[in-house]
């Protein structure tokens, strides 16, 4: 059988932390940020976690 592949999108978005759970980063922080206030982009910033329900799909395309 061959090697699974992991998805290349995934791979650059995703990290997996020391207790295995999986790190993701905030959407809308790229462009069209003069219209967002200081606070929403603040919050943006830090880091969060996948969902429970969308956990072993990640894990899937990482190939975890």
């Amino acid at each position: 059988m061959p090697k699974m592949k992991t998805n290349s999108g995934a791979k650059k978005r995703f990290a997996l932390t020391g207790t295995g759970k999986i790190k993701r980063k905030h959407a809308f922080k790229s462009h069209i940020l003069t219209k967002k206030t200081k606070k929403q982009k603040r919050n943006l910033t830090h880091v969060g976690l996948v969902a429970k329900s969308d956990e072993k799909n990640v894990k899937q395309m990482l190939c975890l």
